[in-house]
């Protein structure tokens, strides 16, 4: 009994000096979450909400996003940029590029590809037992009646993101949702950019803003 006691209030004392184990959370993405970690960015933005709740010694934020990744990036470079630093959840948030390029460049992911890279990467994070958080890719466009020209693709994409999240039983941040609400709220002149983007695609400050609330109550509702 009293060995059980020594172990409780020495667990107690480590955590009251706060040695205690952070939850590290990885943001996993393209050139949105590689801009997350810059001032104003998404990510920074999610930390300093994190230590206005009086959280700061509970998580620490990892950015690890480069511009132009496809879910196949991801995939290829998850064992050195994820799995290596041993997180505890991981925030997918692709599948912009895998749209984009297809008319940009022609070298975007068809939809029977995304989806099973997508579920590669799941099933590799599951396996290490990381909780797994995935992200519905938001605009390339911010016209509200349907006419930004990737709509269609985008739409698809989603779905395909929120089917895997039912199937893996996984928490589901649908930034394409929020946009398209946000958007039909306040973007009330159709204009193509300038309301949660800058180009069309990456974050201005309300953008951020907005990715950085919805990425926080998933995070710290997990």
């Amino acid at each position: 009994m009293k060995n059980i006691l020594f172990v409780f209030m020495a667990l107690l004392f480590i955590a009251g000096t706060g040695k205690f184990k952070k939850q590290k959370i990885i943001f996993f993405g393209d050139s949105i979450t590689q801009a997350g970690v810059q001032p104003g960015g998404y990510i920074k933005r999610v930390d300093s909400m994190c230590n206005a709740e009086g959280q700061k010694e509970n998580y620490e934020f990892i950015g690890a996003g480069i511009g132009g990744n496809k879910v196949y990036d991801l995939y290829l470079r998850m064992e050195d940029d994820v799995l290596a630093k041993i997180p505890d959840v991981v925030v997918i948030y692709v599948g912009v590029n895998d749209v984009w390029h297809k008319s940009s460049s022609g070298t975007g992911t068809d939809a029977d590809k995304f989806a099973k890279f997508y579920q590669a990467i799941i099933k590799k994070l599951k396996d290490k037992q990381i909780k797994v958080l995935l992200c519905t890719p938001a605009v390339i466009g911010e016209k509200t009646d349907f006419s930004n020209s990737q709509d269609g693709d985008l739409n698809e994409y989603s779905k395909i993101i929120r089917s895997l999240a039912e199937k893996n039983g996984l928490t589901l941040i649908d930034l394409r949702k929020s946009f398209i609400e946000y958007n039909q709220k306040n973007n009330l002149q159709n204009k193509d950019r300038g309301i949660l983007t800058t180009d069309r695609v990456h974050l201005n400050e309300k953008g951020n803003q907005l990715v950085a609330d919805e990425m926080w109550k998933a995070v710290n509702g997990n």
